[in-house]
């Protein structure tokens, strides 16, 4: 028997898996604007050179296929070259042995299909469509189009109030954004190259921490115009809308169901995530812009709406997406089973609840999930559940909202779907039954959970809060003659509503729940179709521009984190739970920004895209 070795087989092999994971962060930075069929072609040549040569399909079809795609993409190719891919994809697909063969085959079959158009202009121009073109990664990631750069540039330069002017040109919540972003803007940056993306909303964080935005001049305001604008709604969708109208000079007036303005971020996400006093600052900033009248508890029925159709010049619906879903589950009506949308509604107003020494269940695995959870331990519950019928990985909730819950003591018990709750003869709930689940073949992105084939359990529960989703109350608008499709309003990429004209509606009402910034941009962009749709082109002028860039710093440096108070501390009080970073912390956070507007396409002919 011959000598045996613990060398790996190849020397290269640790060293290709070290070189392996920059080439991932290299994809995971694809620039936004890249051609879709040179990244297409790049996939299918990284496929290529891995294939072991042994099946005919993968050793010569792959190489086939990249000489196709090479072919469109520089423009020399004919018209009929799409059917001989398409052809040779299909062998490839069917005939390899191996996923690198079948998988990159399936993949440009998918590709060809999800950008026919583009496919299509490269052999009718000989070039990619108009708009394919690289942009600044973390300001076209961002749905407001913020000019992140910028904003980070002068936090760096210790101008925090100027970032704050910066930031809203684009976005009238800095504040907000700060303490609940999900960051998109992190999603391409192309930081990760060398390392982490920087710490964005950490940034933006440390400025509004430094000058409160209510201490900050907004905005100068045109002269008025003599138009009115109503808007339905003061969440941030309706408020940003109202905020850039009232810059352009028209005169709006905010129509609000609720006793104060914010919307789903007051009566949506607790204190300790964001404090009220800090929503306040962003609120009391957007309406020192003047010409902002707010009509607080104010419902819109259609009567009302048809009265506002009639007076007023343009109306923008932002109702937001406020009513909980409910679950088809037997003994759902039971006593102790409430919505996470209405108990975090009472929260907004200061209602908290009293949990102490409750079982409490939670049923769900998004981000209104983990309020619940994290809530409920804070109204003094003595054990607090997670049910969700999917994997932890699957959970739509941020990761790190997942770990401080688990941080807290808030049990996730996976892959049970409830079938049924529990009342005892009161009529009180006392548990929740479950099936297990097994997780199983992938369905819309996502692998699909079925029953497996165990008993089903019984999991204790003198509370359940129903998170499972959130639903638009379109009835009353409907009936005024607004058209709705699946519980959303219709409307067109201008944010129209379908056959009213001078109607505008978006955010969650438009798009189903979705996250605080795409809110924030649908406000922006109506209301600069609205001015247009008046009759103006008004321009606004934030007064602050950029510093000059310095030099990139090249070499590997760790991202800075947002602290939070220890888990045993911050349990127990709806105080907020981060901390404040320091001045050193940001301006090494601040450093690490690779200065894209500057250092990239953008300085080339055309130069940076403009959003408005």
């Amino acid at each position: 028997m011959t000598k045996l070795s613990i060398r790996p087989s190849s020397r290269y092999d640790a060293a290709i898996g070290e070189f392996v994971k920059r080439t991932k962060r290299r994809v995971e930075t694809t620039p936004p604007g890249t051609c879709p069929v040179a990244a297409v072609l790049a996939d299918v040549e990284a496929s290529a050179a891995q294939t072991c040569g042994k099946c005919v399909p993968c050793r010569y079809g792959l190489s086939e296929i990249a000489g196709m795609l090479r072919s469109i993409q520089d423009g020399s190719a004919f018209p009929s070259i799409i059917d001989a891919l398409r052809t040779t994809a299909e062998i490839v697909r069917d005939g390899a042995d191996c996923a690198i063969g079948y998988q990159a085959a399936e993949d440009v079959l998918s590709a060809m299909d999800m950008f026919t158009d583009e496919f299509q202009a490269h052999l009718e121009t000989g070039t990619c469509s108009q708009e394919i073109g690289q942009k600044v990664p973390c300001e076209a990631m961002c749905p407001a189009h913020v000019d992140i750069p910028g904003y980070i540039a002068l936090v760096e330069e210790g101008r925090c109030d100027e970032a704050i002017r910066l930031i809203r040109k684009d976005n009238p919540f800095p504040t907000m954004c700060a303490m609940v972003c999900e960051r998109p803007c992190e999603t391409r940056c192309r930081r990760m190259l060398l390392d982490a993306p920087v710490n964005i909303r950490g940034i933006k964080k440390f400025a509004v921490d430094s000058v409160a935005a209510d201490k900050v001049d907004v905005l100068r305001r045109h002269p008025d115009t003599g138009r009115r604008v109503a808007v339905i709604g003061g969440g941030p969708s309706g408020m940003t809308c109202a905020y850039f109208l009232a810059l352009m000079g028209h005169s709006v007036t905010v129509f609000e169901a609720r006793k104060e303005l914010g919307g789903m971020t007051r009566y949506g996400i607790p204190a300790y995530r964001f404090p009220r006093q800090r929503l306040d600052e962003d609120v009391r900033a957007v309406l020192s812009v003047g010409n902002i009248d707010v009509k607080l508890e104010t419902k819109v029925d259609a009567e009302k709406m048809k009265g506002i159709f009639e007076e007023f010049d343009a109306v923008y619906v932002a109702i937001g997406a406020q009513v909980g879903k409910k679950l088809a589950l037997e003994g759902a009506d039971s006593e102790g089973v409430m919505s996470a949308v209405d108990m975090l509604g009472k929260i907004g107003d200061g209602e908290y609840p009293d949990f102490t020494g409750k079982k409490v269940a939670v049923i769900g695995g998004g981000n209104v999930a983990m309020d619940c959870c994290r809530t409920a331990v804070r109204a003094g519950a003595a054990e607090v559940s997670c049910v969700y019928r999917r994997r932890l990985a699957d959970m739509t909730a941020l990761p790190e909202e997942v770990e401080s819950a688990i941080a807290e003591g808030v049990e996730m018990l996976t892959l049970e779907a409830p079938v049924s709750i529990e009342a005892d003869d009161a009529g009180r709930t006392c548990a929740v039954i479950t099936q297990p689940q097994m997780i199983s073949t992938v369905k819309r992105g996502r692998p699909a959970p079925v029953d497996a084939d165990k008993p089903r359990k019984r999991i204790e529960a003198d509370i359940v809060l129903l998170a499972v989703g959130q639903d638009v109350v379109t009835a009353p608008f409907e009936e005024f003659g607004m058209a709705a499709e699946w519980g959303r309003f219709v409307a067109d990429e201008s944010l129209r509503a379908e056959g009213l004209d001078g109607v505008f509606v978006g955010g969650d009402c438009q798009t189903g729940p979705a996250t605080v910034i795409r809110a924030i941009a649908a406000g922006k962009v109506a209301a600069r179709n609205i001015d247009d749709y008046l009759g103006f082109d008004h321009v606004l002028d934030c007064g602050v521009s950029a510093p000059s860039p310095h030099a990139n710093r090249r070499e590997a440096c760790g991202r800075v984190e947002i602290a939070e108070r220890p888990a045993r501390e911050r349990k127990g009080d709806f105080e907020c739970v981060e901390n404040p970073m320091s001045r050193q912390e940001a301006g090494q956070e601040c450093g690490r920004c690779l200065r894209c507007y500057h250092y990239g396409c953008v300085v080339l002919e055309g130069g940076r895209a403009q959003y408005a």
